[in-house]
């Protein structure tokens, strides 16, 4: 079976919730329907995070589970593990994360993930942060990008 990885990544505050929902929900829901099967990477170091966690699983409750996972991808040991083990379809830390300090190991495991996928999805209002640092990280491998805000507005 192919797999179609998607890493997603955004800031970590939303300006507008109900905007947000409107462009990811269709874009997730195309993905299910278009592929056979769909492994959505995330981290959980935000607002963006979260919201898109919930949106896939929202959606996952409607058009089903059987082609698609979430897993949430750490980049280091956390104490409450088993909340997550219990949200998340699969909790990875890579192995390339192992050793990492904790304050580069997010950039780490951003990189990984966007060499991970195939497609990435970014939700970037500002030109710095971690997000916005994916996002060029993304481009500079020529990964196929899906900018859901940006200053100069949607673009594919």
């Amino acid at each position: 079976m192919e797999i179609f990885y998607v890493s997603l990544f955004g800031n970590r505050e939303i300006n507008d919730i109900i905007e947000m929902e409107n462009r990811l929900s269709p874009v997730i829901e195309g993905l299910i329907e278009a592929k056979s099967y769909v492994s959505f990477l995330i981290g959980r170091n935000g607002e963006f995070d979260e919201f898109a966690a919930s949106v896939i699983k929202r959606i996952r409750k409607k058009k089903g589970r059987e082609n698609n996972d979430l897993t949430l991808v750490l980049p280091y040991a956390v104490t409450n593990l088993e909340y997550y083990e219990k949200y998340y379809d699969d909790v990875i830390i890579p192995d390339a994360m192992k050793g990492l300090h904790h304050k580069s190991a997010i950039t780490f495991r951003n990189r990984w993930m966007i060499e991970h996928s195939e497609l990435v999805i970014v939700y970037t209002n500002r030109d710095k942060g971690g997000a916005y640092a994916a996002q060029k990280y993304a481009e500079k491998l020529n990964k196929k990008t899906l900018k859901l805000f940006s200053q100069e507005g949607i673009q594919a």
